[in-house]
């Protein structure tokens, strides 16, 4: 073999060497980005996601949150219910797990244990009947909070069924849900998971020709109240939370839609 052959070898070498490197970092980047969830969505419109005051954004299959660690939960859950993913299921409930993807650690879900609190869903399993791994995601710690049973299965439970009633009849909605995570709270467990005060329910829906958008905010107690007595404008849960809902959306729909507490576009029937 004479020189010029070596070198062209040896210059054929590096090259597959260097390419073969670059494309173990780009696998190994790959796996990081799946083992974090912070890989791009498929199955849900990032467009809607509201910012984060935490800067600890995760991305499930089933739903986005923004994790709070000094409340132990999640400030907000974002996903969009579909009307094909309202489907009767009988999967059957898992138990609570530790979402090991938050970074700075999930809460336990033994901090509820004997508290007087139920681990109430944020994302509600009933919205995540459509795949038995998207169900078995709503039983992530960093998808709970805790919650009053009396409200949990009162008027809570009436507004996520409302919202499945509105997801079906405009094919569609983008929900934001969580705890008011702001003022004095009591807290339960080893790790002081905070108690809401109060809860929201955020929601926009473009698919019916007319953007528009509802939100509630309710105290953390049950009432027999009519759900439309809870609507507020998305701008007072703005200012309650910090969180800014629709950042994507252009300023002046953006502006108008948030002001607006007017629940005559949504059928309470």
């Amino acid at each position: 073999m004479n020189k010029k052959t070596r070198y062209t070898l040896l210059a054929l070498l590096i090259v597959l060497g260097v390419y073969g490197y670059e494309h173990f970092l780009k696998n190994e980047e790959k796996a990081e980005i799946v083992s974090t969830r912070k890989e791009v969505k498929t199955n849900t419109n990032e467009f809607f996601l509201p910012t984060s005051t935490t800067g600890q954004v995760i991305h499930h299959e089933a739903f986005s949150l923004s994790y709070s660690e000094p409340h132990e939960q999640a400030e907000w859950v974002a996903y969009e219910l579909k009307k094909t993913q309202l489907v009767n299921t009988n999967f059957k409930r898992p138990y609570f797990e530790v979402d090991d993807t938050v970074k700075t650690g999930a809460a336990d879900w033994r901090n509820y244990k004997n508290s007087g609190y139920d681990r109430g869903h944020l994302c509600p399993a009933g919205d995540r009947s459509y795949s038995k791994v998207a169900f078995n995601e709503t039983f992530l710690t960093s998808n709970i909070s805790p919650q009053a049973h009396s409200f949990n299965s009162g008027i809570w439970n009436t507004l996520e069924q409302k919202v499945r009633y509105w997801a079906s009849k405009y094919d569609g909605v983008f929900v934001v849900t969580g705890g008011v995570l702001k003022g004095a709270m009591k807290t339960i467990g080893s790790e002081n998971v905070a108690v809401p005060n109060q809860f929201y329910k955020v929601l926009i829906d473009v698919n019916s020709g007319k953007p528009r958008m509802i939100a509630f905010l309710m105290p953390h107690e049950n009432s027999n109240k009519p759900l439309y007595e809870f609507v507020v404008s998305v701008d007072e849960v703005e200012k309650l939370t910090g969180i800014d809902f629709f950042p994507q959306l252009d300023d002046a729909l953006e502006n108008k839609l948030e002001a607006s507490s007017s629940y005559k576009d949504w059928s309470f029937n």
